[in-house]
C-alpha cells in the first residue's frame, strides 16, 4: 500500500501549519525541504520540536536535501560544507526514524532525497564543455568519498539517500549514480513531473535501474508547453501507470505540488481513482 505524503509548502509559514494540513488530508508524512531557511540543519537538529509536532499530527518525516548540494565542488571548502550538511542531516534522520515506525510503514527506508549538481560549463564557439565531464576522474573521486562517508554515517540504520531526476541526467552523472547504486544505502527517486516536462529523457535510465526505485515525487505535467508540479489530473502523465510502478516497488510517494489548493485537488483525484482507503486522518 502506497504511503502518500506532502512537500513543504511555502504558503505554510511553520512546520505546525504543514503538519496540520498533512493530518487533515489523511497524508502520512511531510518531506522537509532544506531549501527553506527554517529547515536548515541547525533547525532540524531541534529534534524534540520535530517529534512533538509529528506526534500531535500522527505523521512522520522524510527530508529533501538542499538542491544546491554539490559534494563534487572543486573548492574543497565548499564541498566539505555540503558533506558536513549531509552528515548532520543523516543524524537527524536516524533520530526521527522511530516516527516512521509509529505512523508509517517500517518496510520502507526513511529517505533523504538529493539532486545531482550539474556543475559549471564553459561555452566554446561550437559547444559547451561541462567541467565535471572534462575532469571526470576528479568528479568520480568525490563520489567515491561521498559514498564511503554516507555508508559510515548511516551505519546499520534504515536510512537511504535517493537520487532524483530533474532536467535530464548528464552522461557523467549517470556513471556517478550507477556507482552510488552499487551501495545498499542509495536508491532512486522518480520525479514524474520533471521527467514529463523534459520529454521523458530520463525514463530509459530509470527503467533500466527500476529495481533501485524507493521514492517518487508525484505531480502532473506536460511536454508542450513544458510544465510540472501541476495537480493530479491537470496534465498529460499516465498517472495510473506511474502509481502502479510505485506500488510494485513499495515506494513512498510525495504529492509534490506547490500550493495548498493543488495538493487538495491531488488528494481528491486519488480518492476518486480508488485510493480512498489510503486516506484515513
Amino acid at each position: 500500500m502506497i504511503q502518500f505524503g506532502m512537500p513543504t509548502l511555502i504558503e505554510n509559514r511553520t512546520l505546525k501549519d504543514n503538519a496540520d494540513l498533512c493530518s487533515s488530508l489523511g497524508l502520512k508524512f511531510i518531506e522537509l525541504n532544506m531549501n527553506f531557511p527554517e529547515y536548515q540543519a541547525d533547525q532540524l537538529e531541534r529534534v524534540d520540536d520535530l517529534v512533538k509536532i509529528a506526534e500531535q499530527a500522527g505523521i512522520y518525516y522524510t527530508i529533501h536535501l538542499d538542491e544546491n548540494l554539490n559534494i563534487a565542488d572543486f573548492n574543497k571548502l565548499v564541498s566539505d560544507a555540503y558533506l558536513e550538511t549531509v552528515r548532520r542531516t543523516i543524524l537527524v534522520a536516524k533520530k526521527v526514524l522511530f516516527l516512521r515506525d509509529r505512523f508509517g510503514d517500517s518496510s520502507q527506508p526513511l529517505t533523504l532525497n538529493m539532486h545531482m549538481n550539474h556543475g559549471i560549463y564553459i561555452t566554446l564557439p561550437d559547444r559547451k564543455v561541462q567541467m565535471y565531464d572534462r575532469d571526470f576522474d576528479t568528479y568520480m573521486k568525490s563520489f567515491s568519498d561521498f559514498r564511503t562517508r554516507c555508508e559510515e554515517w548511516i551505519g546499520d540504520s534504515d536510512v537511504m539517500i535517493a537520487v532524483e531526476n530533474t532536467d535530464g541526467f548528464r552522461d557523467y552523472e549517470k556513471k556517478a549514480i550507477e556507482y552510488l547504486l552499487e551501495s545498499p544505502k542509495f536508491g532512486l527517486t522518480w520525479d514524474i513531473g520533471h521527467s514529463k516536462a523534459v520529454g521523458e529523457k530520463d525514463v530509459a535510465f530509470i527503467r533500466d535501474h527500476q529495481e533501485n526505485l524507493i521514492h517518487f515525487h508525484i505531480h502532473d505535467g506536460s511536454e508542450n508547453p513544458p510544465k510540472n508540479h501541476l495537480a493530479l489530473g491537470d496534465g498529460d502523465i499516465d498517472l495510473p501507470d506511474r502509481l502502479k510502478l510505485a506500488e510494485s516497488r513499495n515506494a513512498r510517494c510525495v504529492l509534490e505540488t506547490k500550493t495548498i489548493e493543488a495538493l487538495r485537488h491531488s488528494v481528491e483525484w486519488l480518492i476518486q481513482h480508488g485510493y480512498q482507503n489510503r486516506f484515513t486522518p
